[in-house]
């Protein structure tokens, strides 16, 4: 009995653990690795943002990595990368689709997916572990194999999921703002051509859902506002 306890604790705590310890490391490298973003037509964006979410500042740190990408780190903060900034400078992307990232990253801390995700790692350590021994005595050798990539399938639409819920985030918080959902759907566009054909093939492995397939889900938004506005003029 006790053995069985054991076989259930430690793997639980070693993903909190492990969690933890990989968190603060990947936080005290971001701020190594950044500064507070001070481009002013960005800013002045993400002022109205803040106002708009009754807070009296958002602070938006700059990232030193080529990538185009936005995050959050463990600790609440926002980031943008410098190849995204590049980007904006150059003329690819606009102020207004920077700021849809934004508030893409702030619908992931809203939310609460940075606690969620912390909650799924411990989750998928103990279960890769429990149904990698079940497997193993079952199908010997490529048991512990299978059931790591059965979690990496679900790993991977919990994520999807999690991407959909910030756009929707993001989509409302731009059209409050005055901005629209115009920007998020220009920029998944543009990052399409940029990925080419990466989510063509095999999109169930993916953590993000597909650019084309995340602009229908906004438009869908769009629509069901609109009919929603609709109905309550007529009433």
């Amino acid at each position: 009995m006790m053995f069985k306890i054991l076989t259930i604790f430690i793997p639980i705590a070693y993903g909190i653990f492990n969690y933890k310890y990989t968190a603060k490391r990947m936080a005290k490298r971001l701020e190594e690795q950044s500064s507070v973003l001070k481009e002013p037509i960005i800013g002045a964006l993400v002022k109205r943002i803040a106002q708009s979410l009754g807070v009296e500042k958002i602070k938006i740190y700059l990232l030193e990595d080529p990538n185009l990408n936005g995050l959050v780190s463990p600790d609440g903060k926002v980031f943008i990368t410098r190849g995204f900034l590049e980007k904006y400078y150059a003329g690819f992307v606009s102020a207004d689709e920077i700021v849809g990232v934004i508030c893409h990253e702030l619908g992931h801390l809203a939310l609460g997916h940075t606690k969620k995700r912390m909650v799924a790692y411990t989750v998928q350590n103990t279960l890769q572990m429990g149904l990698g021994l079940v497997l193993a005595r079952v199908i010997p050798f490529i048991g512990s194999y299978i059931s790591a990539m059965l979690l990496k399938l679900l790993t991977a639409k919990l994520s999807r999921i999690d991407e959909y819920e910030a756009d929707k985030y993001a989509s409302a918080l731009m059209v409050k703002v005055g901005l629209g959902t115009r920007p998020l759907i220009d920029l998944f566009i543009k990052l399409e051509k940029l990925t080419g054909s990466q989510y063509n093939d095999l999109t169930w492995l993916q953590s993000h859902p597909n650019p084309k397939e995340r602009i229908s889900a906004i438009r869908e938004l769009e629509n069901s506002w609109t009919n929603q506005k609709n109905m309550a003029v007529r009433d």
